[in-house]
């Protein structure tokens, strides 16, 4: 019940952790040339408006491999190897230092490791780690008891049906409350049970659900297995689309406890709240409200067999990577390999710096940031920031489809816009938190409960508004809508993204588009539905929303009519990267305003024949350079509110009058658009 469910509480850059391709000791950041561009990846003979991903990535598109143990690489796997090898070699510090005091953050992140990397220890136990779990769930008889042992479970390795977690209240920016969704699901999305073309990857889930069956020894694992399924497709139909989970208006459903044991009957509320300590909960925030009675009828109607079985299935499931060989290399080839196209295994030292950071994210992220984050890496950023901020005041106050009123509303919550640059001003407290040499399995259960504690506690109470949603050491960036703010960790601020040393030109197309993406989250089709308080009200007049709407929907037709060589079935789900897609286009217009405020009246100087216009563009299609293999690209495309890489380098552009002058781009090119046909938001 918790644990599994997290909601979209910011809109992110990109989704890239510490867990890049092979890191290969290096712990310097890669520079581009002498100011900031890959020119030697770029393919001049290509022609800007008919392939401009070509034109600035098509040498390096053309001779970079996807790293075996990798789905896709971009700008930011490059970053995010950097990035693992700095911690790496923290983490591996503190594992070979025998002298750390006993129960001190270092030790506990070098306890996580070791236990991580004790593959002989992992191979010894196999199933035995899991088995008091598989034991208590085995003695459960009922509907209702079953419930209070996935939500006694759910820190670490059930499946729950409904999925809560605590975060700032939308409407009460100030406190935290508890909110709850659809779950239940073992394959990515909805999709991939309902639609035709993914009627291979559902028959291969149900062998995959045998094989682990089996792996536990659970009885009649072929029939559980069809039966599982049978049952999440069921709660599949129930399942709100993607793109519907995103309306921030329809996903603000308050109730209370007793509200809601009316409004979906069919499942024990009372008792798997009261399991995870939440018995005396005032006010629960549902999101896919008309689904949850759906999938509690679902729960109701399923043989307790089936669902025991169910259960079984996902500890085998969740907690496979942490066991032997068969289970994790049996999770590997279904949901790495399968699913995603990877073709080999990330190394075990990779896998458990994933672990380690998890577990004690903010405890590698202190020595991180004294380590690798210069003190005037912060000062530049912060100026470029003032400048973007400056520059979306100039646009929001040209806009000529905006009234006044709306304006108004739209300068205060610029206004209020907060930034956080680098790290947090204070760090997590994990004194309670216990982690034992030599037990992997425990330390992800108690990590797990350790968070969900942590969590329930604040249900109500206000907000820590200095909180950080990523580490430091993390290659992304968001901005938070209840909180108003936009957050750069220090890992993201260096090349290719941000170089003090580069032309500035590149910098306002790298970063500065990245800037400027995340202060138009804050004016996309769902950050705008908050104020400068971080409060979900409407306070748009009913002429603006329906131009912004219009303009969106128009924007959203262009990336559904993108083609991918890959065929028909890889397609675009425009409402389902608007907020991303508005941001790319609001974020490059935004940071091409700031860098036009930069020079100050002056022309921009040519550089190895290059206008500073050409610069800026070649450094925004450059960061947004990437590869994926075939089964990624789809996954992506059907669950991700990102749109692929490539997609990013060059879309966005179409709607830039900038980017059409700077290259020549003319009627006849084939990523030409009419002026007329342009979208224009921010």
């Amino acid at each position: 019940m918790i644990g599994k469910y997290f909601a979209a509480a910011a809109a992110l850059l990109v989704a890239v952790s510490v867990s890049g391709a092979e890191a290969a000791g290096k712990t310097a950041a890669q520079r581009f040339g002498t100011w900031g561009i890959d020119v030697e990846g770029m393919d001049r003979s290509a022609k800007p408006g008919d392939d401009f991903v070509a034109y600035s990535s098509g040498k390096w598109a053309s001779s970079t491999e996807i790293p075996a143990d990798k789905v896709s690489y971009n700008s930011f796997n490059i970053l995010g190897d950097l990035s693992e090898a700095r911690v790496r070699a923290i983490i591996e510090r503190w594992a070979a230092d025998g002298k750390l005091k006993a129960g001190s953050d270092e030790a506990k992140v070098a306890a996580v490791y070791r236990s991580f990397m004790d593959a002989e220890t992992a191979e010894k136990l196999d199933s035995k780690p899991i088995q008091p779990y598989l034991a208590s769930l085995a003695k459960t008889t009922n509907h209702e008891e079953l419930a209070r042992w996935i939500a006694r479970s759910s820190s670490a390795f059930s499946r729950t049906p409904f999925g809560v977690f605590v975060g700032d209240d939308a409407k009460d920016p100030d406190r935290y409350a508890l909110y709850m969704g659809q779950a239940g699901l073992g394959l990515p999305d909805r999709d991939y049970y309902l639609r035709d073309n993914f009627k291979g990857h559902k028959e291969r889930y149900q062998q995959y659900v045998a094989d682990m069956l089996k792996l536990v020894e659970y009885p009649d694992a072929g029939k559980h297995a069809a039966d599982i399924v049978a049952m999440e497709t069921r709660i599949a139909e129930a399942h709100w689309p993607r793109a519907e989970s995103r309306n921030r208006d329809k996903t603000y459903n308050p109730m209370t406890l007793a509200e809601l044991e009316k409004y979906a009957p069919d499942y024990p509320w009372r008792a798997a709240f009261q399991e995870v300590g939440l018995g005396k909960v005032e006010k629960i925030v549902v999101r896919q409200n008309t689904a949850l009675p759906k999938i509690a009828a679902v729960y109701a109607a399923t043989p307790i067999e089936t669902l025991k079985a169910w259960q079984a299935f996902a500890v085998a499931d969740n907690a496979a990577p942490l066991l032997s060989t068969r289970f994790a290399d049996t999770a590997w080839e279904f949901r790495s390999k399968f699913l995603s196209g990877a073709k080999e295994q990330r190394p075990r030292w990779k896998r458990a710096i994933g672990w380690a950071d998890g577990t004690l994210g903010d405890a590698i992220g202190r020595t991180y940031v004294a380590e690798h984050f210069p003190a005037d890496s912060k000062v530049k950023m912060e100026k470029l920031v003032g400048n973007l901020l400056a520059a979306m005041k100039i646009r929001i106050n040209s806009l000529e489809w905006m009234s006044a009123d709306t304006k108004k509303e739209a300068l205060a919550k610029l206004a209020g816009f907060k930034v956080k640059i680098g790290h947090p001003s204070k760090w997590r407290d994990y004194s309670a938190l216990t982690i034992k040499d030599g037990d992997l399995v425990g330390n992800v259960e108690r990590a797990g409960r350790f968070q969900w504690n942590y969590d329930r506690a604040r249900i109500g109470k206000p907000v820590d508004k200095d909180e950080w949603a990523l580490t430091p050491h993390t290659v992304n960036a968001y901005y938070s809508a209840v909180k108003n703010e936009i957050v750069f960790p220090a890992a993201v601020l260096q090349p290719p993204f941000f170089d003090p040393q580069a032309d500035p030109a590149v910098n306002y197309g790298a970063i500065g588009s990245g800037i400027g993406h995340e202060i138009t989250h804050g004016f996309d089709d769902q950050g705008r539905k908050s104020d400068g308080k971080g409060m979900l009200r409407d306070w748009w007049t009913a002429e603006d929303a329906a131009k912004f709407e219009a303009q969106a929907e128009k924007l959203g037709a262009q990336y559904e009519a993108i083609p991918f060589k890959q065929g028909a079935d890889y397609k675009l789900i425009g409402k389902l990267s608007a907020g991303e897609n508005i941001g790319d286009l609001g974020g490059v217009l935004v940071a091409h305003e700031a860098y036009k405020l930069s020079l100050n009246g002056k022309p921009a100087p040519v550089i190895d024949g290059f206008t500073g216009d050409q610069r800026f563009f070649l450094a925004y299609a450059q960061v947004w350079r990437a590869l994926y293999r075939d089964e990624a690209l789809r996954q992506q495309l059907t669950t991700g509110p990102h749109s692929p890489g490539f997609i990013r380098a060059f879309a966005p552009l179409r709607n830039v009058d900038a980017w059409y002058e700077a290259f020549g781009v003319k009627e006849g090119d084939r990523l030409y658009i009419k002026p007329e046909d342009r979208v224009r938001i921010w």
